[in-house]
């Protein structure tokens, strides 16, 4: 069985400067994985060179076991992976139950039509009050997105992420900036909603890292120099030295 992701000598160059050299890493299908790194290691570059936003320098990255070379974001999408971003991203005037039906769209046939009234659509408005009930908000279905507190509009974010029913997930930064309290909520949600599914994250908080990763890659100066379980990586000489260090000590 082939990981759902593979990352083969993987590279990305911005004129002379190397961001992502020569990476390889495997994925496997429901395996929770966190890339974990200071800032500047090329983590957000990583991200986007696998969902079609970056074109790679040299390389290769497959989904399932196909390339995805020269395939547009959207294309991805529609091969099962779907990911978040680092700052929010929803439509604000939107209510919320709107947001996630708008997701739901081509993943129930509605393509580019004109005269299909969505809602009257049973299977489209009950999928969608689903995925709200599942993140939690469908007491928040009617209110406009924008209203939303900042840890109700990141969940709305990740039931967009699910919604057109991606086996793959990528989630970029899913707990910045939060309070304890809001984090430990957010991590709840990613646990059930990615439940059989796989997962990449990307996050700074070690507590979630640790918690929440079946395996961690330590990616520094755009290489992996360490990948495994936590605690293999927790006690990683190399890793202490080149990211982690105190933040270990003190957890």
């Amino acid at each position: 069985m082939s990981p759902a992701l593979q990352l083969e000598n993987l590279s990305k160059s911005f004129g002379r400067t190397e961001i992502i050299r020569g990476l390889n890493l495997d994925i496997a299908a429901g395996e929770r994985h966190a890339i974990i790194g200071p800032n500047g290691a090329g983590k957000s570059t990583l991200f986007n060179l696998i969902t079609g936003r970056f074109a790679p320098s040299g390389g290769t990255v497959r989904l399932h076991g196909q390339s995805l070379r020269g395939l547009s974001p959207y294309q991805i999408n529609r091969l099962g992976l779907s990911r978040s971003f680092q700052i929010t991203n929803i439509f604000p005037r939107m209510s919320v139950f709107e947001n996630v039906r708008c997701a739901l769209l081509w993943s129930l046939g509605y393509k580019y039509s004109f005269w299909n009234m969505v809602s009257r659509s049973r299977a489209l408005n009950e999928g969608a009050d689903a995925i709200l009930d599942q993140i939690n908000l469908l007491a928040r279905r009617d209110l406009p997105a924008g209203t939303l507190s900042y840890a109700e509009q990141r969940a709305l974010e990740i039931g967009i992420t699910i919604a057109g029913g991606a086996d793959v997930i990528m989630l970029d930064e899913p707990t910045a900036g939060m309070s304890n309290t809001e984090t430990d909520y957010i991590v709840g949600l990613i646990r059930k909603v990615t439940e059989g599914k796989t997962l990449m994250i990307v996050e700074h908080d070690m507590g979630v890292v640790f918690g929440l990763a079946d395996r961690i890659s330590v990616l520094v100066y755009g290489q992996i120099i360490a990948s495994g379980p936590p605690a293999e990586v927790r006690a990683n000489r190399r890793v202490q030295e080149a990211y982690l260090g105190a933040a270990l000590e003190d957890m």
